[in-house]
């Protein structure tokens, strides 16, 4: 509940407000209205915008005494932590230095592989080969609370440190090695005994890797020292069957004897052919064949002395006879030269079989030397082959157990080199500040916290309150018009009325509480809305009892009855009346006895003698049977009533849960529905609607009762209608 001061000020409605294009229907205009909406969805997160930070300033207070006490509540509990202190060692890994200085590993070169290799040596780091000696040495889980006990038939689990903390800064090739303690000095002795742990690790790593290359590679060794004398036997057993040392140097000698064999062997056989023609052509028997012979030129000077002894017979037998001397002279010496020339002829054949029997035999010793010759090769080539293969594996085993005897010699010189590519760059040293708690850290974190969980708290009740608080929340979620609002006062019931009334029958100018003004502008707001169709009927009521709706007719009947105009307030609630109490009347008869024709209604009517033009129709006897008595006679006696009075105001019964004020509703021109801001649920709100717009009945809008500027940022213009009035006489004429 609000102060005086701050409830008792005018609730003044602003047309930008209250979109007129709400309706109770679903009509096309609400329809167009509803498309709009939905286009000035910027504007609509806008207003939400604005609606959280007023919400914030709303709860302002509780806030900021909510954030004060987290704050201070923190910085107790931090002033009273145990402070813990954090030593850092550096550890410097140069990718550069090669891992080695002899043989491949003194040229081998960095990997592109930075980051997985720091990320490697960070697990390696926290590993528990080089975590265990340290924690031994110092019994750092037992500094930290862990317990070390070891189940029956199992190992000791491996050692983690919780307050080990291995980081790399970004686009480095360092790793930071952070441990923290309660002590500063066990915190910087704990770093750097992690880091000298690490690198003996790292050496000791490298020696068994070489260790164990070594013994692999020695075993391999006597092995492979095997397999080459093996292969050696079986060459020197190759070259002692070949009775050569180099069968290649032999294979050249045989290959070239070979080729000088086939060319002999070839002019052996053209010999032979051309032997064998040449006796083919002597023994055919022709002189001319035997004179074509190489053996034929004695044949020819034969033949020679042949041709001229016969020409010495042909003249000797042209001049002499037969028995002349001179003829058988001739005649005996061509006879002799002929017996020589076929004697010589014979001789020529002789001799030319023999040159080429002679051929023949040397075509075949050719032939039988190139045949072994060839036999020879082909030996010997084939166990060449068998040679250079067994040669081959030979030259292979010793160069492997060469590069064997001298990569072992290598691993041990490496083995022993201690590189300096990973070491302690910077050690740590005993921290002087702890670094928790940073008690201004945690308090800055507490104020941002605090502020997030108290805003939360604030804006998400503000969005679970279902209840009707301000206009644009109504015309957003109901879709019906805020016509006015009024304001809280501690007074309810009849202290605004008395305000009216003492208003009405005095010369005062205005009161400084603002209720009347409300009512004033409700009445406008009302009445001044529909130029077209005036109001003469009005129904008064709300979702349930308690919403303020008798006391909003009563002075809405007595503002239209100040301003002349003659005014009917019939009091409609049978159950429990009212009117009559907020004008201090009696009520014997009314409503009730009109309705039960015992009266007319013109003889219930009481008048107040403050308000001349206001007329009132009490209930009478309360009833129960209330919604029995309801029917055409309220519609005839609205009719009758409208024809003498300038407006009839009826308050009607709350609508939910009662069935007269469905018949009430029907014979009016127009329904108000009064609503208590931020105590009615905008659910209730919807009901009375919903079963107004099936009835078909105009609901003129809403009132929105008991308002205050908490409620809503729509009422941030409180105070200026009090302030206003208690300006000073001068300030007014002034202005």
């Amino acid at each position: 509940m609000m102060n005086q001061e701050e409830a008792n000020v005018p609730v003044v409605m602003e047309p930008s407000r209250v979109p007129l294009q709400y309706a109770q229907t679903f009509s096309p205009q609400q329809f167009s209205a509803q498309q709009q909406q939905q286009d000035d969805e910027p504007e609509e997160g806008k207003r939400a915008f604005l609606q959280y930070l007023w919400v914030l300033k709303r709860h302002r207070w509780r806030i900021l005494t909510f954030m004060a006490s987290v704050v201070a509540l923190t910085a107790f509990l931090s002033e009273r932590l145990t402070p813990i202190y954090e030593a850092t060692a550096t550890i410097d890994v140069d990718r550069q230095t090669p891992p080695g200085v002899v043989g491949d590993e003194a040229a081998k070169s960095a990997l592109n592989d930075a980051d997985q290799f720091l990320a490697t040596q960070m697990k390696l780091v926290e590993s528990d080969s080089v975590l265990r000696p340290v924690e031994q040495r110092f019994g750092l889980r037992k500094a930290e609370g862990q317990t070390s006990a070891i189940a029956p038939g199992h190992e000791e689990a491996p050692v983690t440190l919780k307050l080990l903390r291995v980081t790399r800064p970004p686009n480095t090739y360092l790793m930071l090695i952070s441990y923290r303690s309660e002590n500063a000095q066990l915190a910087a002795d704990a770093a750097n005994a992690i880091a000298q742990s690490y690198l003996e690790h790292t050496y000791e790593i490298r020696l068994r890797g070489a260790a164990g290359v070594a013994d692999f590679m020695e075993r391999q060794m006597e092995e492979l020292k095997v397999k080459m004398e093996s292969s050696g036997q079986a060459v020197a057993s190759i070259e002692r069957e070949l009775n050569v040392i180099n069968p290649e140097e032999k294979t050249n000698i045989l290959s070239a004897r070979l080729l000088q064999l086939n060319t002999e062997f070839t002019n052996a056989q053209a010999t032979r052919l051309k032997e064998e023609a040449a006796y083919q052509s002597v023994t055919a028997g022709t002189m001319e064949a035997a004179l074509a012979a190489p053996q034929g030129e004695e044949l020819r000077r034969l033949s020679e002395h042949y041709n001229e002894a016969r020409e010495r017979f042909s003249e000797v037998q042209s001049h002499y006879g037969a028995n002349h001397p001179e003829y058988r002279k001739a005649q005996a010496q061509l006879a002799e030269v002929q017996q020589a020339l076929e004697s010589t002829r014979q001789q020529v054949v002789d001799r030319v079989g023999i040159e080429y029997a002679e051929s023949q035999r040397h075509e075949q010793m050719v032939n039988a030397a190139v045949a072994e010759a060839k036999a020879d090769f082909d030996r010997v080539n084939a166990r060449y082959y068998d040679y250079q293969t067994l040669k081959r594996g030979a030259d292979a085993d010793r160069t492997l157990y060469e590069q064997l005897v001298l990569k072992i010699k290598e691993a041990g010189i490496n083995a022993g080199f201690q590189s300096n590519a990973v070491k302690i760059a910077d050690a740590a040293r005993p921290p002087l500040k702890p670094v928790f708690p940073n008690i201004l850290l945690n308090v800055l974190l507490a104020v941002l916290f605090s502020a997030l969980v108290a805003g939360g708290a604030a804006i998400t009740s503000d969005i679970l309150d279902k209840t009707v608080r301000d206009p644009e929340q109504v015309a957003r979620t109901l879709h019906t018009e805020v016509i006015g609002s009024l304001p809280l006062l501690k007074n309810r019931g009849t202290g605004a009325l008395r305000g009216l009334i003492e208003s009405a029958s005095s010369d005062a100018e205005a009161d400084s509480s603002g209720f009347q003004e409300s009512v004033r502008t409700l009445r406008n707001s009302i009445l001044l809305a529909n130029f077209e169709h005036r109001y003469r009927s009005l129904m008064v009521t709300s979702a349930s009892p308690g919403e303020g709706k008798t006391t909003t007719a009563a002075n809405l009947a007595a503002v239209h009855a100040g301003q002349g105009k003659r005014t009917l307030l019939i009091d409609g609630d049978l159950r429990r009346p009212s009117v009559h109490r907020n004008f201090n009347l009696p009520s014997v008869v009314g409503l009730f006895n009109v309705l039960m024709a015992e009266i007319p209604w013109r003889e219930a009517l009481l008048s107040v003698p403050e308000i001349p033009n206001l007329s009132i129709l009490p209930a009478g006897p309360p009833t129960r049977r209330a919604s029995d008595l309801m029917g055409r006679g309220v519609s005839e006696l609205i009719e009758d009533a409208t024809a003498e009075f300038d407006l009839v105001i009826l308050d009607a019964p709350p609508l939910l849960g009662f069935a007269e004020p469905l018949h009430m509703a029907t014979a009016v021109d127009g329904v108000i529905i009064v609503a208590r801001a931020g105590q009615t649920s905008r659910k209730a709100v919807g009901s009375v609607l919903t079963i107004l717009n099936r009835l078909r009945v105009k609901v003129i809008g809403l009132v929105l009762n008991e308002v205050h500027k908490e409620l809503s940022e729509s009422y941030y213009y409180y105070g200026y209608y009090r302030s206003y009035y208690q300006a000073k006489p001068e300030a007014e004429v002034e202005s």
